[in-house]
């Protein structure tokens, strides 16, 4: 048997539980993963905080998506890996586990560069800035402007950026300016004045914008530099973006999932990785157990990078751990 987080409601991160599950044993086409770490994404939260809907069906809601391990077992027909080895998964829907199934076909081997915690948190953001500069057409010659791009996003955004040969120009909190030059992006601090500031580092020459924080300064300062608005979009901003009629990426109405692109950016991402031309900021880990915990984290923007989750890791504190082990043993 398996531990896996579970939302057992609609609400806050106090819906979050701990049950036994049954992995099962890999069919054709799968592999069973031992999960060494898990990557928790904003949409994750989303799924039982009502803002896609509180069908009571859907209950108990697994939750994750991404996750690295390694190959215990492979089913009938699998050829891209094999036990022991050590991969990411993505999509892998119910990541946050020790222990999970997952189509081979969403199983690529780990850039040995990567921890399996760094590894974790590859796929989803990256996969987001692939569509996201794919969308906007941002290429070599190009000044691209990046809002929010310390966070999990907006530092994919850069680092792909700057492999297609794109100055950047990244606008973020001054405490994270020394992480954004060492990324290769021009930092811009928020704030009034910021259009100016924008237009003073791209001298004069902008050509896209990629929304990563949803503020309407953010999109105000978009339109208000480059007048092609088919290369400026948004992965959060929906609602006011609709209204400047901006590019909606995403899984919002309306907005474009970009599937293709996405799948195939998988590959990409762990080649970069491999060589080194991209990496991940771990900003926290938390013990699988401290799901809710981690959630509350990412919800209150209190960490700087990926938050993780790792299956071993040890809960800090006595009443952690105490914790700990209730939630288990209301599993069994």
């Amino acid at each position: 048997m398996a531990h896996a987080v579970v939302a057992t409601g609609f609400g806050g991160p106090e819906v979050l539980d701990v049950i036994e599950v049954d992995p099962g044993r890999p069919g054709p086409g799968e592999v069973l993963l031992e999960v060494r770490a898990a990557g928790v994404n904003p949409t994750d939260w989303k799924l039982y905080s009502g803002a896609w809907g509180t069908d009571i069906a859907q209950l108990p809601i697994r939750l994750g998506r991404e996750a690295s391990g390694v190959v215990l077992a492979v089913g009938a027909d699998v050829t891209n890996v094999a036990v022991g080895d050590e991969v990411i998964a993505y999509e892998a829907r119910g990541a946050y586990t020790d222990r999970i199934v997952v189509p081979a076909d969403s199983v690529f081997a780990k850039p040995t560069v990567l921890s399996f915690e760094k590894a974790a948190g590859l796929m989803v953001s990256g996969v987001t800035a692939a569509h996201a500069l794919a969308a906007t057409r941002v290429g070599a010659g190009d000044t691209v402007l990046v809002h929010g791009a310390s966070g999990g996003v907006g530092a994919m955004l850069v680092q792909l950026a700057r492999a297609k040969g794109a100055r950047v120009i990244g606008t973020g909190d001054p405490s994270n300016h020394e992480y954004l030059v060492d990324l290769g992006a021009v930092p811009v601090g928020y704030g009034p004045g910021l259009a100016d500031r924008v237009r003073i580092a791209a001298h004069g020459r902008l050509t896209a914008a990629i929304d990563a924080s949803g503020t309407r300064e953010a999109l105000d300062t978009s339109v208000a530099l480059i007048r092609d608005r088919r290369r400026i979009a948004t992965i959060v901003g929906y609602g006011y973006g609709a209204a400047l009629g901006i590019k909606l990426l995403g899984k919002a109405p309306g907005a474009d999932p970009g599937t293709e692109i996405r799948s195939a950016a998988r590959a990409q991402l762990v080649r970069l990785a491999e060589a080194g031309r991209i990496d991940v900021r771990v900003g926290a880990t938390y013990p699988l157990v401290e799901a809710a915990r981690a959630h509350r984290a990412g919800i209150e923007m209190r960490v700087q990078g990926k938050i993780i989750l790792v299956p071993g890791q040890q809960p800090e504190g006595r009443s952690e751990r105490s914790r700990a082990r209730r939630l288990l043993r209301r599993a069994r």
